[in-house]
């Protein structure tokens, strides 16, 4: 009898941000296909009966490719196992999540997505940054740093505004910050850079455009690690007054809206 397949959304690695349904889901899993991001410390426990397999990426390193991952899916659903895919953050975030339902629908697997909570949005909460607050930012785009950005999308980005968010921009950190002060963005505009959001080593970079390759190459940052460019970044970084002051400067530019 054939299975199922559950792609599962672990958040930023912290197991008290996985939802009802993810715990439900691992505590009636077969099998667990489960990334290097997500919250395995304690898989043996959450999916007591299943079996684990590791299918974890590093940059530069794939031992099991998408590919593979996506194989190991579909045959261990069609020996007829409850097969949990589990993700760092949000499946359908950066996460190939499409890619693995679409191989599994197209060999007649039934599959559930489970909706994680992406870092985008947790691992700047965890440095005290809100990605939106009133008069100061009413718009955020999230960004793969990946691959390097095109030029087109560097001017789409700078006339944008509000706040960026880019995960896995380590890598093409130097480019986006030429990039976006060549289209237009202030040297002085805020930048953090989040590294290894909700686990014990978390640790913030505050910096600007013009400075933050320098001051990222003498901390010694290291991905993984979530970056936020914009005025949001002042709220959390200069101490209470100044985003205080921040704040009501805001206030008084929406009064009345």
């Amino acid at each position: 009898m054939t299975g199922r397949v559950t792609l599962v959304g672990g958040g930023p690695g912290a197991e008290h941000l996985m939802t009802v349904g993810a715990l439900r889901a691992l505590a009636d899993a077969d099998v667990v296909l489960y990334d290097r991001l997500s919250p395995h410390e304690r898989l043996s426990e959450l999916a007591p009966r299943a079996l684990l397999i590791n299918v974890g990426k590093f940059p530069g390193h794939h031992p099991v490719s998408q590919k593979g991952i996506e194989l190991l899916l579909v045959d261990h659903a069609r020996a007829g196992c409850h097969v949990v895919r589990l993700k760092g953050g949000d499946p359908y975030v950066f996460g190939r999540g499409s890619e693995e339902v679409i191989a599994c629908r197209a060999a007649g697997i039934p599959v559930e997505v489970i909706p994680g909570v992406t870092s985008a949005i947790s691992v700047p909460a965890a440095a005290g940054i809100p990605l939106t607050h009133r008069g100061v930012s009413k718009l955020f785009t999230v960004v793969s740093g990946h691959a390097p950005l095109s030029e087109e999308e560097l001017q789409h980005l700078a006339a944008l505004g509000g706040t960026i968010v880019v995960l896995m921009g380590v890598g093409t950190l130097p480019h986006l910050a030429a990039g976006l002060r060549r289209h237009g963005a202030a040297a002085n505009l805020p930048v953090a850079i989040i590294e290894r959001g909700y686990s014990n080593g978390q640790k913030t970079t505050i910096s600007n455009l013009a400075e933050v390759v320098t001051d990222a190459t003498r901390a010694g940052v290291a991905a993984p690690a979530v970056l936020v460019v914009g005025e949001v970044v002042r709220l959390a970084d200069s101490g209470d007054l100044v985003a205080a002051g921040v704040i009501h400067s805001a206030e008084l530019m929406t009064e009345g809206l």
